[in-house]
């Protein structure tokens, strides 16, 4: 029998977001350093499109960028403003809404990094 107070810690506030199940504070704020990092990349980055599941809507997806949760987001920032589109972070994955794969290749190459256009 399973003890009553495990696993029953605070997941998400509407105050202050994600909570680390390790300290219990918010993720920015973490001092354990065991909350999740991205998955490990190969120093390369993987663009590509997706439409399944989207109603047929296109949308761009940018994997393998070797950045912390922060700087993921204000990355997902500049390429959604330089497409002029709307899109989200979601799990180490940038997500753009609308097929921009061209301009977000160039844009990542000239901040220096490898990228490859992955699939069709």
């Amino acid at each position: 029998m399973k003890p009553r107070n495990a696993g029953n810690g605070l997941v998400y506030s509407t105050d202050s977001g994600r909570m680390c199940p390790g300290c219990r504070q918010p993720v920015g704020n973490c001092r354990c350093n065991t909350t999740p990092k991205g998955p490990p990349s190969d120093g390369v980055v993987r663009v590509s499109i997706q439409t399944k599941g989207r109603a047929g809507k296109g949308v761009t997806l940018v994997n393998g960028l070797a950045l912390d949760a922060a700087a993921l987001v204000v990355m997902g920032k500049q390429l959604k403003t330089a497409c002029g589109s709307g899109g989200t972070v979601k799990d180490g994955v940038i997500e753009v809404q609308g097929d921009h794969r061209d301009r977000i290749v160039e844009l990542l190459k000239a901040h220096g990094l490898v990228v490859k256009r992955a699939g069709g």
